[in-house]
């Protein structure tokens, strides 16, 4: 029954967020990615404030541990950030005239980019494919430790990854029509690129069946995902000098995307 819930959180979350993705980039929605990604920020730190990082507490595992794979955990994300395997940013997803932004060239990213003068990105496309598999993979399996911990528990993460993932997957399509030339072919790459969220859910729940004592430090660590995307990649976007209006907006999408969590958690518990 578990892993049935798994199969469908992880695959809600990995494909569902492509095709919403393609549906709001091909209406060409933009403004509304803005939004999106404010609400997502606050659905993932909700999420890893008020419901992952508590159950992992309730555990017998002392806090002093706990925070420790929690600081442990943001290290580690940075780290695979850099590598190019984990979020990977935005800023080469939205191409200007000149091709990419000159802060690339200081941050890693010139791999991606190196040995593109005339446009055309052939190494692009397999880079964001080959950093959302890793990234999907992840998801997976912090999806099912929040299923192998609480039903509940694992149908809010799997609506904080979704949240988060469409406004990251909006960006890869368009990295992926230039590589792939057919909106067709970038949102199926990029679906197939999602369904490995499935297989890191398998992964994760025979892993944390053989090893349930793990299950608080992968919970702590889905928290230090979900916080990390959260303020190094989600938040840095919207700090940008903004009108007013447009800086209300953004807190007013950020509460939406917190009472989003409380709203989900709370239907879930009357379900119980």
């Amino acid at each position: 029954m578990t892993l049935i819930a798994i199969l469908i959180g992880t695959i809600a979350a990995g494909v569902g967020s492509v095709l919403l993705a393609a549906v709001l980039g091909m209406a060409m929605l933009g403004r509304y990615t803005q939004h999106m990604l404010s609400l997502a920020a606050g659905a993932l730190m909700a999420t890893a404030f008020m419901h992952l990082l508590p159950e992992a507490f309730e555990s017998q595992m002392g806090a002093q541990q706990l925070f420790a794979m929690l600081l442990g955990g943001l290290v580690f994300f940075f780290l695979l950030d850099k590598a190019e395997l984990w979020h990977h940013g935005h800023e080469h997803h939205h191409p200007d005239a000149s091709g990419h932004h000159s802060s690339d060239e200081h941050h890693g990213h010139t791999h991606v980019h190196h040995h593109n003068h005339g446009g055309e990105r052939p190494s692009g496309g397999w880079a964001v494919l080959a950093g959302d598999s890793v990234h999907a993979f992840g998801d997976g399996i912090l999806i099912a430790s929040a299923f192998m911990a609480d039903m509940r528990l694992g149908v809010v993460t799997s609506l904080a990854v979704l949240a988060h993932e469409v406004p990251h997957h909006i960006g890869d399509l368009v990295v992926l029509r230039q590589t792939s030339g057919t909106d067709r072919a970038a949102v199926v790459k990029v679906s197939m690129a999602g369904t490995v969220t499935a297989l890191g859910g398998v992964v994760g729940y025979f892993l944390l069946a053989r090893f349930e004592d793990l299950l608080p430090f992968f919970l702590v660590l889905a928290s230090s995902s979900f916080v990390y995307v959260a303020l190094a990649d989600l938040i840095p976007q919207l700090q940008k000098r903004l009108s007013f209006r447009e800086t209300v907006a953004q807190v007013v999408w950020l509460g939406v995307g917190i009472g989003l969590v409380f709203v989900i958690s709370s239907l879930a518990h009357a379900g119980h």
